[in-house]
């Protein structure tokens, strides 16, 4: 007789996850010389104080540096730095000259509007992050600088973790035959790879089409297509790709659409293919990290019309492969640019306006305890609170219950070498140690907190804050405590409005899409760009469904039905890629095509009723779409 297996609640096993991969070398290494060098540096010049606040920017610069390209990298690191010191600024005026009560007023605000922001992407949420977490510092840590000189030496420090971000090559990234010519073109290593990967999930997805990991295959493509359209979308001086080597990417970028489109309607079908069809993506992906010519590509059969697409897609992208590109328009990376008004109800939205709530009051409340704790030094706790409100680093459970463990980790570490370390060059050696491990630690909240736990409290000794690894323990279950309350309280209007939000988006993106297939339009970069957007849309909402199930069961049970939902628009957007491609093929879809789309339809109309979200595709009817009115 077998033993009943106990069950793991969804927050706990949240809690115990953590992300596996390579060890990022090259983040550590910029972890290593950004930090630690630079408070050497204050300390030699006599302005320690100076240098723990440049400490401090490259420290939440060293959390933003994520994989990816150079080009991204400027946005993701950059423009919360900036934020990030202006909230320096603000936080040291208002601390400065404002009452206890208007100092909290005037946090309870920037919490509000750091957390409707928040709502509009990640890099949105990182700078309000370091808004809150600067304005704190700059309020509750007494240094001599002026406000103004305190930003200049955060944004400083943020600023040469992003200038080694650009110039340090990446190790092993070998492009081309020669060194010579890596040299030359290293800096495009993180395009290179984001492209590079596209080809090797399109080779993924033909392999486990007919298998039940085709759909899991399915995502992890989507996840590749964003991140190399993030990764080529970066800002730049320039509208176009100004040189022959980011031409060339841009133009294997677009040639890998097609071919994605064809896997995708293939692993819809269902049907196993031969193995030779992914050879194809394979050597294309090889020729991208080699910045080589393909050579000879196997054909696949033809003998259906995802097969035929398939060929032909790998034909076009030889002959763009060897051509090299010639790209002129910003269109040609398939992504709609976001208008300020579209921004604005982001942040506005229902998601906008529950979360910016929630941070506002956990941070004005962690501002005003603290206060009431401590006449100085009192940052901890509001910076504590910022991070454990941010639904992004998990479920409120997982989030406090890793914040936690990783604090009373990190003070009991350095407490033991703040025993034993000489003062200030072993505190400055476990700065330069711990900035070292963070881009290995962020793969999991617990290990990154122990560590940044190390990094701020060898920083603020050496600054002259006296040793406090027990009161800042007392001080984050505190904090804990704080945001688990605000976490549940009731908010005006209906709970869940970030995934509600999601799916709401995720419904246009997909009725837009499949209005412009059905439409039978012969604009094939529009579709391309509608279906993009679908995909991407999709993929955030997932996440964001996945998220909230993951929460105590009070919280939720407020999304409960979504993930049906969104399985159906996922299938939706599946039918209506092998529809495109079918429609290509033959001109038409036959009845038994149009009946499909309209159960599905009719499926997604009774699950959004089911979920409270009402009718979620704006004219989700039989008869109210151009491919289904004959069928009607």
């Amino acid at each position: 007789m077998s033993r009943p297996v106990l069950a793991v609640p969804p927050w706990l096993a949240h809690a115990l996850r953590a992300q596996r991969g390579p060890v990022p070398w090259s983040a550590v290494t910029r972890g290593a010389l950004a930090a630690g060098p630079l408070l050497l540096v204050a300390v030699l010049l006599d302005r320690a104080s100076v240098g723990v606040v440049a400490a401090l920017g490259a420290m939440l610069a060293g959390i933003n540096d994520r994989p990816g390209s150079r080009r991204a990298s400027v946005k993701r690191i950059g423009v919360p730095a900036l934020v990030g010191a202006g909230g320096l600024v603000v936080g040291t005026y208002a601390g400065e000259h404002a009452h206890a009560v208007v100092l909290t007023l005037v946090l309870t605000l920037l919490g509000l509007l750091a957390g409707s922001v928040s709502a509009i992407g990640p890099v949105a949420s990182g700078a309000g992050t370091q808004l809150l977490v600067a304005a704190a510092i700059g309020a509750g840590m007494p240094l001599p600088e002026s406000g103004w000189e305190r930003a200049l030496a955060f944004v400083a420090g943020a600023g040469w973790l992003l200038t080694l971000r650009l110039v340090l090559p990446t190790p092993g990234a070998v492009a081309g035959d020669s060194r010579l010519e890596f040299w030359l073109d290293f800096r495009f290593d993180g395009e290179r790879d984001a492209v590079a990967k596209v080809y090797d999930a399109i080779a993924e997805l033909l392999v486990a089409t007919g298998t039940s990991e085709a759909s899991g295959r399915r995502a992890a493509l989507t996840a590749a297509l964003d991140h190399a359209q993030d990764a080529l979308a970066g800002p730049r001086l320039r509208r176009y790709a100004s040189s022959a080597t980011e031409r060339r990417l841009h133009a294997q970028y677009a040639a890998a659409l097609p071919l994605a489109e064809a896997a995708t309607a293939l692993a819809w079908a269902g049907e196993a293919v031969p193995g030779r069809a992914a050879e194809g993506p394979r050597r294309l992906a090889v020729a991208v990290r080699a910045n080589a010519h393909t050579g000879p590509l196997p054909a696949p059969a033809r003998s259906a019309p995802a097969l035929r697409a398939l060929d032909d897609a790998l034909l076009q992208a030889a002959e763009a492969f060897d051509r090299g590109g010639d790209i002129q328009e910003e269109g040609r990376l398939h992504r709609r640019r976001r208008t300020a008004t579209s921004l604005v109800h982001l942040a506005l939205g229902a998601g906008g306006r529950e979360y910016g709530m929630r941070v506002a009051l956990s941070f004005g409340a962690s501002a005003a305890v603290a206060q009431a704790l401590h006449h100085v030094h009192w940052y901890w706790l509001p910076a504590t609170a910022v991070f454990l409100v941010k639904p992004d680093l998990g479920p409120l459970a997982s989030r406090v219950l890793n914040r936690a463990a990783g604090t009373v980790l990190g003070a009991v570490v350095f407490a033991g070498f703040a025993a034993v370390l000489p003062r200030p060059e072993g505190l400055i050696a476990l700065v330069a140690v711990s900035g070292a491990l963070i881009p290995v630690a962020t793969r999991h909240f617990a290990a990154q907190t122990a560590v940044v736990t190390v990094l701020v409290l060898a920083l603020v000794m050496v600054g002259g804050e006296p040793q406090a690894s027990w009161s800042r323990i007392g001080e984050t279950l505190l904090a804990c405590a704080i945001v688990l309350i605000v976490g549940h309280l009731p908010m005006p209007g209906q709970r869940g409005g970030g995934v509600r939000a999601r799916l709401a988006k995720a419904g246009a993106a997909a009725y837009a899409y499949l209005a412009h297939v059905l439409s039978e339009s012969d604009d094939r970069a529009r579709r391309w760009t509608l279906r993009r957007e679908a995909y991407r849309t999709l993929a955030e909402a997932r996440a964001a469904i996945d998220l909230a199930a993951a929460e105590l069961p009070a919280l939720a049970r407020h999304t409960q039905g979504t993930g049906d939902v969104a399985a159906t628009l996922e299938r939706i957007v599946d039918t209506t890629t092998a529809y495109a491609v079918h429609l290509d093929d033959t001109g038409h879809l036959t009845p038994q095509d149009t009946k499909r789309l309209t159960e599905l339809l009719d499926e997604l109309t009774e699950r959004s009723k089911r979920a409270g979200l009402g009718r979620l595709l704006p004219a989700a009817e039989q008869g109210t779409l151009p491919g289904l009115r004959a069928a009607g």
